[in-house]
């Protein structure tokens, strides 16, 4: 919350205050019955987010690398497993990969809406992949088989779900969403003709509720959702050492729970969530609207018609991002760039063996991104307030390139 002219990047405080009452009202009650870890409250809020997600299952944990993790496991991803995803995401996404066991492999995202490019999959699959003796698809680059693709629905947007699934069907793998970003997204399916909730359509799905996320914790949180209560059940037994009850470990598992504090308050939050998609929708619209209007070389978020986006963020493409971003900071101005380093480009990953130059249109777009002031308490005049300054801040810098070139 701002107490000046200044816009920030993200606003935490504002919905916590005008939650306050409910917020310190289900704390007290986790104080008074002193059930700090599982219970009621977890359960109660497992079962309003399945219900949100339309799905059969929800099983809190920890965090939304945990929820990843455990998803993939559960789902069957073995030791050495390829798991497929993209290099322009949050490093949580093949943190769970390896995690589990798996190898991350790369394909390249689509340049309109981030996501994974399915093109780009089909290619890896056809060209990038072979048939062992016994009929199993095999990465030639690393020899292991592919077992699994995690397609990241970033920003808030659903990638192409009927495209990978189809391609799932053909080469039978898994498909594992990391919906972390994409609380409440929306896509419509050709091939079922109705819209899906982010989070229903692969095998399982992990969601992060980190605090800046569209459903945020007071802290650390994520949710597997399923409809296959195999993978529930052991997701389950994973974040709790593998129990089946008390003292009794089917397998070896993990300290994964989600605290009944942050159920509790997740819960309260889950009924806003609705309202603050909507809000953020239609600041979306208000920033496209904005640019639209004008002749700014910017570059707004491309939405298809299959898409509902909830637009966690607002993620433009300018030419000179390090200018604008100085620019707006000048002006009292909050930006973030999701992600300025791809993951096949950052040490952690050396050992793949990839290079630059191998995934084009993530290592173009990463020169290119900025994410604008974008919460559910903006207001629109907030809003042409930043876009002013971002047109200005073009229009500046383009008289200037006209001016020495003169």
């Amino acid at each position: 919350m701002s107490t000046s002219n200044n816009i920030p990047f993200l606003d935490l405080v504002t919905p916590h205050v005008e939650l306050e009452n409910e917020l310190t009202s289900v704390f007290r009650q986790v104080l008074h019955t002193a059930g700090f870890v599982g219970g009621p409250m977890v359960e109660d809020f497992e079962k309003a987010f399945a219900e949100f997600c339309a799905t059969d299952h929800a099983v809190a944990v920890n965090s939304g690398t945990d929820a990843l993790r455990f998803a993939l496991i559960a789902a069957g991803v073995k030791q050495d497993d390829a798991v497929v995803t993209v290099p322009h995401t949050f490093i949580a996404t093949t943190e769970a990969i390896s995690q589990a066991g798996g190898r991350p492999e790369l394909v390249d995202i689509d340049s309109r809406t981030y996501n994974m490019d399915p093109e780009k999959l089909r290619e890896y699959l056809e060209q990038g992949c072979t048939r062992d003796a016994a009929g199993k698809l095999v990465s030639r680059r690393s020899g292991c088989p592919v077992t699994a693709v995690v397609p990241v629905h970033l920003y808030g947007q659903m990638a192409d779900m009927d495209a990978i699934q189809e391609l799932a069907e053909r080469f039978g793998f898994i498909v594992i969403e990391d919906a972390c970003q994409a609380h409440g997204a929306e896509y419509f399916s050709r091939k079922h003709n109705r819209w899906f909730k982010a989070g229903s359509m692969g095998q399982a799905a992990a969601f992060s509720f980190y605090p800046g996320k569209n459903l945020g914790a007071c802290g650390e949180g994520g949710a597997i959702t399923t409809n296959q209560a195999t993978i529930a059940q052991k997701s389950r037994m994973l974040r709790d050492h593998g129990q089946a009850k008390k003292y009794y470990h089917d397998l070896e598992g993990y300290n994964g729970r989600l605290d009944a504090i942050q159920a509790a308050i997740l819960t309260v939050k889950l009924a806003h969530l609705d309202s603050w998609n909507k809000s953020r929708q239609h600041l979306a619209r208000k920033y496209n609207e904005e640019f639209t209007a004008s002749a700014a070389n910017v570059v707004t978020p491309f939405e298809p018609e299959s898409s509902r986006a909830v637009y966690h963020l607002y993620v433009v493409q300018v030419d000179d991002r390090e200018a604008l971003q100085a620019s707006l900071a000048d002006a009292g101005i909050g930006t973030g760039i999701h992600y300025p380093v791809p993951l096949h480009q950052q040490k952690a990953y050396a050992h793949l063996g990839y290079k630059t130059g191998d995934f084009p249109v993530t290592e173009r777009l990463a020169r290119r991104i900025v994410s604008l002031p974008m919460f559910p308490h903006m207001t629109n005049d907030q809003v042409v307030r930043v876009a002013n300054e971002v047109k200005g801040s073009i229009s500046r810098a383009l008289q200037t390139v006209c001016a020495m070139a003169r």
